[in-house]
Protein backbone atom coordinates (compact mmCIF):
# COMPACT_ATOMS: atom_id res chain seq x y z
CA UNK A 1 0.00 0.00 0.00
CA UNK A 2 2.61 2.34 1.20
CA UNK A 3 4.78 1.49 -1.62
CA UNK A 4 1.80 2.42 -4.40
CA UNK A 5 1.20 5.71 -2.37
CA UNK A 6 4.95 6.51 -2.70
CA UNK A 7 5.20 5.13 -6.81
CA UNK A 8 2.27 7.29 -7.50
CA UNK A 9 4.25 10.44 -5.99
CA UNK A 10 7.23 10.02 -7.46
CA UNK A 11 5.11 9.80 -11.39
CA UNK A 12 3.12 12.57 -10.39
CA UNK A 13 6.29 14.68 -9.67
CA UNK A 14 8.38 13.94 -12.91
CA UNK A 15 4.99 14.49 -14.58
CA UNK A 16 4.84 17.71 -12.87
CA UNK A 17 8.24 19.10 -13.63
CA UNK A 18 7.92 18.26 -17.66
CA UNK A 19 4.83 20.07 -17.10
CA UNK A 20 6.70 23.47 -15.39
CA UNK A 21 9.26 22.68 -17.94
CA UNK A 22 6.82 23.03 -20.66
CA UNK A 23 4.67 25.47 -19.75
CA UNK A 24 7.71 28.05 -18.67
CA UNK A 25 8.56 27.84 -22.64
CA UNK A 26 5.19 28.50 -23.47
CA UNK A 27 4.10 31.51 -21.74
CA UNK A 28 5.69 34.63 -22.24
CA UNK A 29 5.22 36.46 -18.93
CA UNK A 30 7.70 36.01 -16.08
CA UNK A 31 5.35 34.43 -13.27
CA UNK A 32 6.46 31.91 -11.45
CA UNK A 33 5.20 28.57 -11.56
CA UNK A 34 5.41 26.13 -8.13
CA UNK A 35 3.96 22.94 -8.23
CA UNK A 36 3.02 20.07 -5.86
CA UNK A 37 2.64 16.21 -5.97
CA UNK A 38 0.13 14.04 -3.87
CA UNK A 39 -1.00 10.02 -4.99
CA UNK A 40 -3.89 11.25 -7.80
CA UNK A 41 -1.93 14.17 -9.65
CA UNK A 42 -0.39 17.22 -8.94
CA UNK A 43 -0.87 21.10 -8.09
CA UNK A 44 0.72 23.95 -10.09
CA UNK A 45 0.12 27.65 -8.64
CA UNK A 46 0.75 30.54 -10.82
CA UNK A 47 -0.60 32.62 -14.12
CA UNK A 48 -2.12 30.41 -16.60
CA UNK A 49 -4.81 28.78 -18.02
CA UNK A 50 -6.75 25.47 -17.63
CA UNK A 51 -6.33 24.66 -21.48
CA UNK A 52 -2.56 25.45 -21.23
CA UNK A 53 -1.87 23.25 -18.25
CA UNK A 54 -3.97 20.81 -19.92
CA UNK A 55 -1.79 20.82 -23.10
CA UNK A 56 1.40 21.10 -21.42
CA UNK A 57 0.84 18.01 -19.02
CA UNK A 58 -0.43 15.81 -22.16
CA UNK A 59 2.82 17.15 -24.10
CA UNK A 60 4.60 16.08 -20.80
CA UNK A 61 3.35 12.74 -20.72
CA UNK A 62 4.31 11.52 -24.15
CA UNK A 63 7.79 13.26 -24.15
CA UNK A 64 8.23 11.69 -21.05
CA UNK A 65 7.09 8.11 -22.79
CA UNK A 66 9.34 8.57 -25.31
CA UNK A 67 12.51 8.69 -23.09
CA UNK A 68 13.34 12.92 -22.56
CA UNK A 69 13.58 11.49 -18.87
CA UNK A 70 15.82 14.53 -18.07
CA UNK A 71 12.09 16.39 -18.00
CA UNK A 72 11.74 14.94 -14.66
CA UNK A 73 14.45 16.56 -13.05
CA UNK A 74 14.23 20.18 -12.53
CA UNK A 75 16.89 22.61 -10.88
CA UNK A 76 14.17 24.51 -9.01
CA UNK A 77 12.75 21.54 -7.34
CA UNK A 78 12.46 21.79 -3.47
CA UNK A 79 14.46 18.31 -3.34
CA UNK A 80 17.57 20.23 -4.38
CA UNK A 81 16.75 22.94 -1.65
CA UNK A 82 16.38 19.96 0.71
CA UNK A 83 19.57 19.08 0.12
CA UNK A 84 21.48 21.94 0.27
CA UNK A 85 20.29 22.51 3.82
CA UNK A 86 20.44 18.99 5.02
CA UNK A 87 24.35 19.53 3.29
CA UNK A 88 25.49 22.68 5.09
CA UNK A 89 24.22 21.50 8.08
CA UNK A 90 26.25 18.72 8.12
CA UNK A 91 29.59 20.47 6.94
CA UNK A 92 28.61 23.13 9.58
CA UNK A 93 29.13 20.60 12.06
CA UNK A 94 32.09 19.04 10.93
CA UNK A 95 33.64 22.45 11.22
CA UNK A 96 32.14 22.92 14.23
CA UNK A 97 34.78 20.29 15.45
CA UNK A 98 37.93 22.67 15.19
CA UNK A 99 39.79 23.55 18.33
CA UNK A 100 38.92 27.39 18.67
CA UNK A 101 36.08 29.88 18.63
CA UNK A 102 38.34 31.94 15.91
CA UNK A 103 38.98 28.68 13.50
CA UNK A 104 35.28 27.62 13.58
CA UNK A 105 33.86 30.55 11.71
CA UNK A 106 36.11 30.39 8.89
CA UNK A 107 35.72 26.66 8.95
CA UNK A 108 31.92 26.85 9.02
CA UNK A 109 31.77 29.39 6.19
CA UNK A 110 33.89 27.32 4.00
CA UNK A 111 32.50 23.93 4.65
CA UNK A 112 28.90 25.32 4.38
CA UNK A 113 29.87 26.89 0.97
CA UNK A 114 30.87 23.71 -0.51
CA UNK A 115 27.77 21.91 0.52
CA UNK A 116 25.87 24.24 -1.15
CA UNK A 117 27.87 24.29 -4.46
CA UNK A 118 27.46 20.20 -3.95
CA UNK A 119 23.95 19.80 -3.43
CA UNK A 120 22.87 20.97 -7.14
CA UNK A 121 24.40 17.26 -8.64
CA UNK A 122 23.63 16.07 -5.37
CA UNK A 123 20.05 17.16 -5.33
CA UNK A 124 19.59 16.06 -9.05
CA UNK A 125 20.46 12.60 -8.29
CA UNK A 126 18.56 12.50 -5.37
CA UNK A 127 15.43 13.79 -7.63
CA UNK A 128 16.32 10.63 -10.15
CA UNK A 129 16.64 8.46 -7.74
CA UNK A 130 14.21 8.88 -5.00
CA UNK A 131 12.40 11.90 -5.72
CA UNK A 132 10.77 11.09 -9.32
CA UNK A 133 10.08 8.04 -11.50
CA UNK A 134 10.10 9.29 -14.99
CA UNK A 135 8.60 5.85 -16.37
CA UNK A 136 4.92 6.99 -16.87
CA UNK A 137 3.90 4.04 -19.27
CA UNK A 138 0.90 2.85 -17.48
CA UNK A 139 -0.01 6.77 -16.11
CA UNK A 140 -2.80 8.92 -17.98
CA UNK A 141 -4.10 12.14 -17.26
CA UNK A 142 -7.65 12.17 -16.72
CA UNK A 143 -8.98 15.78 -15.92
CA UNK A 144 -7.29 19.57 -14.98
CA UNK A 145 -9.43 21.53 -12.83
CA UNK A 146 -9.02 25.05 -11.69
CA UNK A 147 -9.73 26.50 -8.52
CA UNK A 148 -8.75 29.72 -5.87
CA UNK A 149 -8.96 33.00 -7.11
CA UNK A 150 -6.00 35.63 -7.52
CA UNK A 151 -2.69 34.77 -5.97
CA UNK A 152 -4.41 31.53 -4.56
CA UNK A 153 -5.24 30.62 -8.19
CA UNK A 154 -3.98 27.18 -8.91
CA UNK A 155 -4.85 23.75 -10.96
CA UNK A 156 -5.00 20.60 -10.34
CA UNK A 157 -4.23 17.83 -12.71
CA UNK A 158 -5.64 14.61 -12.02
CA UNK A 159 -3.79 10.64 -13.52
CA UNK A 160 -4.48 7.65 -12.88
CA UNK A 161 -2.74 4.57 -13.53
CA UNK A 162 -4.14 2.12 -16.37
CA UNK A 163 -4.44 -1.67 -15.52
CA UNK A 164 -1.54 -3.61 -16.97
CA UNK A 165 -2.64 -5.78 -19.79
CA UNK A 166 -2.91 -9.13 -18.98
CA UNK A 167 -0.31 -11.54 -20.64
CA UNK A 168 -1.38 -14.71 -21.96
Amino acid sequence: MLGNVIGSVQRNHALEHATIAILAGRLDHGTGIVGRSTRDGFYLYGEMTAEQVRASAMEALERLRRGESYLAISPMCGTNFAVAGILAGLAALVALGSRSRLERVPNVLLASMLAVLAAQPVGRLAQRHLTTNADLSDTEVVGVRQGGRGPGRFHKVETARRPLLASP
